[in-house]
């Protein structure tokens, strides 16, 4: 078990991601579903899309992963709401690492072949893409479901005293262990090498093309960065708490925090949403003005409103003539 002192530094943080998280992301679904929603829409929106809905499943269950942290990681649910949770949370993590991997793609298909991407690209592309990133995840993390036969829930100091995923018998690190580093070659080694590559390539090709506006650039180079971030920061420790645990034969003491670490996904995500879309960037736009107005109304000011449209609400750059979410260099 953790120390004690540590479980409320975990609290605060599932909370933190928990607030920030959710109204982002919620917004983002908004932009996405209004996006896809319309005639032939791009693939890369459908990813995004499916992102987002990964994110929220992660973030609707993070309120049992606050009450685990509430209680010092001791497990007063029922079990089947342990295997539940684990198995919808986890899932919802490796689904990421793939939508991210296939959103690369999309990114430097668009800049490297841009015509021959734009004579070919399918909305059907993007519905098979997030359908295998969603099938791989759950499939893979059933292996939640399984253990949970396995009496997943171990009892700690006394009956009333259990917890959920960590303390493992021999017989369920047998199956655990293997599982768990078959997921960090499969669903993070691979996607993250994926992912790598094509931003690579894309910020090149970005930076090289003389007719490719500053603001474009930047947020070429702000997409690849969000991403690499996610991979590292978020998906990085937890995968590496699998490769520690099968040299150790047990898991590490710190998984806990690197599971938080992976919960962070859902709140850099919007971040990433705010690069790769003029939709995401309306929508948060709007937000702010509407915070703003109210701001203004509990302070007892009225605000001037401004005629004029922000470019983020054009959803056009000035300087690049172009809309906003087109990466294409044609």
């Amino acid at each position: 078990m953790l120390p004690s002192w540590l479980s409320p530094l975990i609290l605060t943080a599932y909370i933190i991601i928990f607030l920030t998280g959710l109204p982002a992301n919620l917004l983002a679904l908004r932009a996405f579903v209004g996006r896809v929603r319309q005639p032939q829409p791009a693939p890369v929106h459908i990813l995004l899309l499916s992102l987002t809905l990964a994110d929220l499943l992660l973030l609707l269950l993070l309120p049992f992963k606050i009450i685990e942290a509430a209680y010092n990681f001791y497990w007063y649910l029922p079990d089947i709401v342990c295997a539940l949770t684990g198995f919808g949370f986890y899932s919802s993590i490796y689904c990421s690492t793939w939508l991210l991997a296939g959103i690369s793609v999309e990114r430097y298909l668009g800049v490297a072949f841009p015509v021959q991407y734009k004579l070919s690209r399918r909305p059907v592309y993007g519905i098979i893409a997030a359908l295998v990133a969603w099938i791989m995840s759950f499939g893979h993390c059933s292996i939640v479901i399984i253990v949970q036969y396995l009496n997943s829930t171990q009892p700690v100091r006394s009956v009333n005293d259990t917890t959920c995923y960590e303390n493992f018998t021999q017989d369920q690190l047998s199956l655990v262990l293997p599982v768990r580093l078959e997921l960090c070659l499969v669903l993070f080694f691979i996607p993250m090498a994926v992912t790598v590559f094509c931003y690579w390539r894309f910020v090149r090709i970005m930076l090289s093309q003389p007719h490719v506006g500053a603001q474009r650039r930047r947020r070429a180079v702000g997409l690849a960065i969000v991403t690499l971030l996610n991979f590292l920061v978020c998906f990085g420790p937890y995968n590496v708490s699998h490769l520690v645990g099968f040299h150790m034969k047990q898991s590490p003491s710190w998984r806990a925090i690197a599971v938080v670490f992976s919960s962070l996904n859902a709140s850099l995500d919007p971040v990433l949403f705010y690069f790769s879309s003029a939709a995401v960037r309306r929508t948060f736009g709007k937000g702010l003005q509407v915070l703003r107005r109210q701001g203004s109304s509990l302070l007892g000011r009225r605000g001037k409103e401004t005629a004029e449209v922000t470019n983020a609400d054009k959803g056009v750059s000035q300087t690049d003539g172009a809309p906003s979410s087109d990466f294409t260099t044609d």
